[in-house]
């Protein structure tokens, strides 16, 4: 029988995407929502303290071992901005957060130079065997590119439409959901968890 454990998120697509991985170690991931969790307020001033922050109170509401991640875009000319508040850069949420975000980063990078734009993506995830437990596991994932100009494409959701990546020579946007999966910050960081898995369970 596999080990439940509880992914701080309502996020389908990130259930899918964890589920793929932790199946390999025996677990069967349950989104909070399932389970009628609420995500705490985001006070952590990294990445990894968001996501710690999350997994803790989900694994404190539900009794199981609990893993998160939190992500965001960096902008190198921005300071870092929107960084830890990506999700809500232009102080909206729901269904019009996305564009509104877009439409905000466009502006504050308006009248910046084409090899000033550089960016990445950075994915953090967290893991943890209980809400006490001393020694997460943490993994993460960044990729690299630039904000273009305009928007590209009308795959993926986010910033994906405006990060440029001369990996693939095109915008996140502008690739099938099925490469992106395969070079993107949350892949890379899924890839390091896999491999911590491994380890720790060779130990």
């Amino acid at each position: 029988m596999k080990q439940k454990i509880v992914l701080a998120t309502g996020n389908l697509g990130k259930v899918k995407e964890m589920s793929d991985v932790l199946a390999d170690f025996g677990f069967e991931v349950i989104a909070q929502t399932e389970l009628n969790i609420e995500s705490p307020e985001e006070t952590g001033l990294t990445f990894v303290e968001n996501a710690l922050l999350k997994a803790r109170y989900a694994s404190k509401l539900s009794g199981l071992p609990a893993i998160a991640d939190d992500s965001g875009l960096v902008v190198k000319a921005l300071g870092g901005a929107p960084g830890l508040y990506s999700a809500r850069y232009a102080g909206v949420e729901g269904t019009e957060a996305d564009a509104k975000n877009r439409e905000k980063l466009l502006s504050e990078l308006h009248n910046v130079a084409q090899a000033e734009r550089q960016a990445k993506f950075v994915s953090c995830i967290v893991m943890l065997q209980h809400e006490h437990d001393p020694s997460p596991i943490i993994a993460e994932g960044e990729c690299y590119g630039e904000i273009s100009f305009t928007e590209k494409g009308e795959n993926g959701f986010g910033y994906d439409s405006l990060f440029f990546s001369p990996e693939v020579n095109c915008t996140f946007a502008e690739l099938e959901t099925s490469e992106k999966k395969k070079i993107s910050h949350r892949a890379r960081a899924l890839s390091v968890l896999k491999t911590k898995l491994a380890t720790k369970g060779a130990s």
